[in-house]
């Protein structure tokens, strides 16, 4: 049995981390944090446009970095088979890609074009299954699939739109996925945090307002951090958490409690 202070590490642990676009990507916090804590980390980016502005952070931090679009037929697979040989095994992945057409993230829900809604649904929601499916033969030790989501699924929350409806699919997903992969001890998780402002986020119409009205609603009083994200979804990916999985996980500052 591992002890107390080894369950919260990452020492020894190999993963993989999508969607790094620069400092101020909750995927960037993951991966650093998760190396820190002494795990192997393979991380994807866009594609080459996008690699300038996070390589010189991850080649520090000893961190390998593959492109990876995943609406690019074989990209996610050619990112998988990649991390498999760096790393032989995989023992957590954590997915942080979202991403709609802008003309249907800023207009009405009822207006949004079922192309829009379509991609929108492969990139931020359908990706994360076919992920699990390339990444569990590789998960023989069992393990943690994390992704991200947002408040919006669950309430309508202005601005936010079309990703409403596809972030509550994405957790009924992981509901399923949880209950799908728990057989061979592969752990699933949505994690919800409040809002910050990534290179994502500033895609939402007006959200310094929405940053604002967080900060008047939380019972802390106040926005999370890009650390304090990375710590829960470290603790996911630990051997502490392992008698968890199907959740969706708030680290809001409690915005999540107040109506």
């Amino acid at each position: 049995m591992t002890t107390h202070t080894q369950s919260f590490t990452l020492a020894g642990k190999k993963g993989l981390v999508l969607g790094l676009a620069n400092e101020h990507s909750i995927a960037w916090g993951c991966a650093q944090l998760a190396r820190q804590q002494g795990a192997e980390v393979v991380a994807s980016c866009l594609n080459e446009k996008a690699r300038p502005f996070i390589e010189p952070l991850t080649a520090a931090a000893g961190i390998d970095l593959k492109p990876c679009n995943v609406e690019q037929p074989g990209d996610l697979q050619a990112l998988v088979e990649y991390a498999v040989a760096r790393l032989g095994r995989l023992d957590f992945v954590v997915h942080s890609i979202a991403w709609a057409p802008l003309e249907d993230l800023h207009g009405q829900v009822i207006d949004s074009t079922s192309t829009g809604f379509a991609r929108a649904m492969e990139v931020s929601c359908h990706s994360f299954a076919t992920l699990a499916k390339l990444c569990a033969p590789h998960m023989s030790e069992g393990g943690s699939l994390l992704t991200m989501t947002y408040l919006g699924a669950n309430e309508a929350v202005p601005h936010y739109g079309l990703m409403g409806p596809v972030k509550a699919a994405l957790e009924s997903l992981v509901r399923y996925m949880a209950t799908e992969l728990g057989p061979k001890r592969i752990r699933v998780h949505a994690v919800s945090p409040g809002p910050i402002l990534t290179r994502a986020s500033s895609g939402i119409a007006s959200f310094d307002d929405l940053m604002e009205s967080a900060v008047r609603k939380a019972p802390l009083g106040r926005l999370v951090s890009l650390e304090e994200i990375a710590q829960l979804c470290t603790f996911l990916c630990a051997d502490a958490s392992s008698g968890m999985t199907g959740q969706t996980i708030y680290v809001d500052a409690g915005c999540h409690a107040v109506a």
